[in-house]
C-alpha cells in the first residue's frame, strides 16, 4: 500500500472518530509523524471525493463528511493507487507452465486482497481501534497492579 493511501486511511479514521470536530492537517500529521504539507494534499483529494470538508480560518480544519459504514478501504485505496494490479506475463505465447502457475497464484492473491479491502469499512476500523485501546488500558492496569 502506498504512503498516500495509508495517510488517507489514518486521516479518515482520525476524522471519523469525532466527526463534529475540525482537526488541522498539522495535528493529524503530528500524530502520524508525517508532513502536514503532504497530508494536506491527501486531504484535498479526500475532499474532492466528498469524504472530508475543509473549514478555513481560526478553529478551522477538516471534518469527516463521508459514511463510515459504507466507505471501504478499497474505495480509499483506489483513489490513490491502481487497484488493477494483475500479474502480467511478458509473452503469454511463450510462457512456461511455471510462469503460468505463478501468474495464476499472483492474480488469486490480488483478488483476495481487493475483496478483503472491499469488506472493511472505516466503521470497522474504528471499532478495532477502540478494542485495541481497551486491551492496552487493561494491560497497563494489570502491570500497575
Amino acid at each position: 500500500m502506498q504512503k498516500s493511501s495509508r495517510l488517507a486511511i489514518y486521516a479518515l479514521i482520525e476524522l471519523a472518530s469525532n466527526p463534529e470536530r475540525q482537526i488541522s492537517a498539522a495535528e493529524i500529521g503530528a500524530k502520524y509523524r508525517v508532513s502536514a504539507h503532504h497530508l494536506a494534499k491527501v486531504l484535498l483529494t479526500l475532499g474532492r471525493e466528498g469524504w472530508v470538508q475543509s473549514i478555513r480560518g481560526v478553529g478551522g480544519g477538516y471534518s469527516f463528511t463521508g459514511n463510515a459504514k459504507r466507505l471501504t478501504l478499497f474505495d480509499i485505496i483506489s483513489v490513490f493507487e491502481d487497484t488493477n494490479t494483475s500479474c502480467k506475463l511478458d509473452d503469454p505465447s511463450e510462457a512456461t507452465d511455471e510462469e503460468w502457475v505463478l501468474f495464476d497464484v499472483s492474480n488469486e492473491i490480488n483478488d483476495i486482497a481487493m475483496s478483503t479491502y472491499s469488506s472493511i469499512s472505516i466503521a470497522t476500523l474504528l471499532k478495532q481501534v477502540e478494542r485495541r485501546k481497551k486491551v492496552a488500558m487493561r494491560d497497563a492496569a494489570a502491570q500497575d497492579a
